[in-house]
C-alpha cells in the first residue's frame, strides 16, 4: 500500500526525522489558510498522488505571495496529473501539501528498500539527489552507495556514519545525518515498509538536514496490525477495479491486453497469462479468485473483468484440488446465467471430478466454449478474441 507525500512525512516525523513545516489543504482557501499558519516567505505546493516524477509534470510549485499560492491550488486541485510513473491517465489530485520553502545547499538521495535477492533490507544513497536520480542510476552506477542491514543487529549507526562520509558531508552534518539514517531506517521497519524514499534528503546553509520529500510504501500483508497505516489508504489513487476487487478478497491486477482472466491460484494465473502471451494474445487482467470458486465469487470475478470496455474475450481455467470441478462448473453456470456476458467465454476444468464438470457444462445451455488444456483454451481464447475484434472491423466494411 502506498501513501501520500505528507502521510510519509507525518510517519517520519514520528520517528524524529527532520522535516519541513507543512500542511495539507483540499481547497484553494485551505491552502492560503495553511500558508498563513505556517508562516515564512515562499512555499511549496505540492500535488498529492501516488506517483513520482511530480515536479517535472507541474504537480509542484514554488510560490511567493498568498496569491501565487491560492493559484497553484486552484490549479492543481481536480486535475488529473500525469508522469512518467502514472500512465497515460494520470492520477487524480485531490488534496495538496503547502510547505515552507527552505533554502538548500545541497541534495542527497536516501532510500531503504527490501531486496528479495540478499533477503535484507538495503540502505542506498546518493551525493546526487533530485529529480534526475533515475538517470544516473542507469549511467553512473557507481555513484549509488548501497549498505546490507543484517537483520539479527539491525541498522549500526557506524554504517550510518560510514555513508555519511561517503556523501561528503562535514562533521556537523554527519552527526544530524546519521540522526536522519538511523531513524528514518526505525520507521522503515517498525511499520512493516517495503520502500521508503526520501528524495531529496537536502543540507541547509546553517547545517541542518531535512526530508524534503518522501515516498513510503508498506506490506499489504501487514496492515492488520499497523492500524494508523492502513487508515492512510486513499482509494482515488487506486484502480477503480482493483479497490472493488478487494472488497471482495479477490486478487485483482489491471492490464492493457483483451483477454480476461479468472483463475484460482496466483501460480495458475501466472502460468495462464504467460500461455495467452505465447498464443499470440495478450491477458488484460491478473485476477486470483481464491481456493474457493463459490457462484459468487464466480459471478464477482466476472462482473469485474466485464467491467473493463477493452476485453473481448474471458477465459476461466480452474484447477480443482480441495475443491471439486462439478461444483465449480455450477458456480460457472450460475454466475453466467446471473452476470450478462456479451463477449466470448473460454471454460477450462481440470482436477477432481473433472469429468462431471464437463457434463454439467455441455448440458447447462450457456453459450461458452470448452477446453480440456490449458494451451488449448489460450489458443481458443485468443482465437475468440481475435475473431470478435475482426467483426466490428467487417461491420464497418
Amino acid at each position: 500500500m502506498d501513501v501520500h507525500e505528507y502521510q510519509a512525512k507525518e510517519l517520519l516525523a514520528q520517528f524524529g526525522v527532520p522535516v519541513p513545516k507543512g500542511a495539507v489543504a483540499f481547497s484553494p482557501d485551505q491552502a492560503v489558510y495553511a500558508a498563513t499558519e505556517l508562516g515564512g516567505w515562499n512555499w511549496a505546493v505540492k500535488a498529492q498522488i501516488h506517483a513520482g516524477a511530480r515536479g517535472k509534470a507541474g504537480g509542484i510549485k514554488l510560490c511567493k505571495t498568498y496569491h501565487e499560492v491560492r493559484e497553484a491550488a486552484a490549479d492543481l486541485l481536480g486535475k488529473r496529473l500525469v508522469t512518467i510513473q502514472t500512465g497515460p491517465e494520470g492520477k487524480p489530485v485531490q488534496r495538496v501539501y503547502i510547505e515552507v520553502a527552505e533554502p538548500f545547499e545541497r541534495e542527497i538521495y536516501l532510500g531503504y528498500v527490501l531486496d528479495r535477492k540478499t533477503e535484507r533490507i538495503l540502505v542506498i544513497a546518493s551525493k546526487r539527489g533530485g529529480m534526475e536520480i533515475e538517470e544516473i542510476a542507469r549511467t553512473e552506477p557507481e555513484a549509488i552507495l548501497q549498505v546490507i542491514v543484517e537483520p539479527a543487529v539491525g541498522l549500526q549507526a557506524f554504517q550510518a556514519r560510514e555513508l555519511a562520509f561517503a556523501l561528503g558531508l562535514n562533521i556537523k552534518q554527519v552527526q544530524r545525518a546519521v540522526t536522519a539514517i538511523m531513524n528514518a531506517y526505525r520507521a522503515f521497519r517498525d511499520r512493516d515498509a517495503i520502500m521508503l524514499e526520501i528524495n531529496p534528503l537536502v543540507v541547509t546553509k546553517d547545517d541542518r538536514v531535512l526530508a524534503l520529500d518522501a515516498k513510503m510504501s508498506f506490506d499489504d500483508n501487514a496492515l492488520f496490525r499497523r492500524h494508523s497505516v492502513a487508515d492512510m489508504h486513499d482509494p482515488s489513487q487506486q484502480d477503480p477495479r482493483e479497490a472493488q476487487a478487494a472488497e471482495h478478497n479477490l486478487n485483482y491486477i489491471g492490464l492493457d491486453g483483451e483477454i480476461g482472466c479468472i483463475v484460482n491460484g496466483a501460480g495458475l494465473a501466472m502460468a495462464t497469462m504467460d500461455m495467452i502471451k505465447h498464443a499470440g494474445g495478450s491477458p488484460a487482467n491478473f485476477l486470483d479468485v481464491g481456493g474457493g470458486a463459490s457462484p459468487e465469487r464466480i459471478a464477482t470475478a466476472l462482473k469485474l473483468v466485464l467491467s473493463d470496455a477493452k476485453v473481448k474475450a474471458v477465459l476461466v481455467n480452474i484447477f480443482a484440488g480441495i475443491n471439486r470441478c462439478d461444483w465449480v462448473a455450477k458456480g460457472v453456470v450460475q454466475a453466467c446465467q446471473t452476470v450478462d456476458v456479451k463477449v466470448p467465454l473460454v471454460v477450462r476444468l481440470a482436477g477432481t471430478n473433472v469429468e462431471e464438470g464437463r457434463k454439467i457444462l455441455a448440458e447447462s445451455g450457456v453459450e461458452m466454449i470448452t477446453a480440456e488444456t490449458l494451451a488449448e483454451a489460450a489458443n481458443k481464447a485468443v482465437a475468440a478474441c481475435n475473431a470478435a475484434t475482426q467483426e466490428p472491423a467487417r461491420a464497418r466494411a
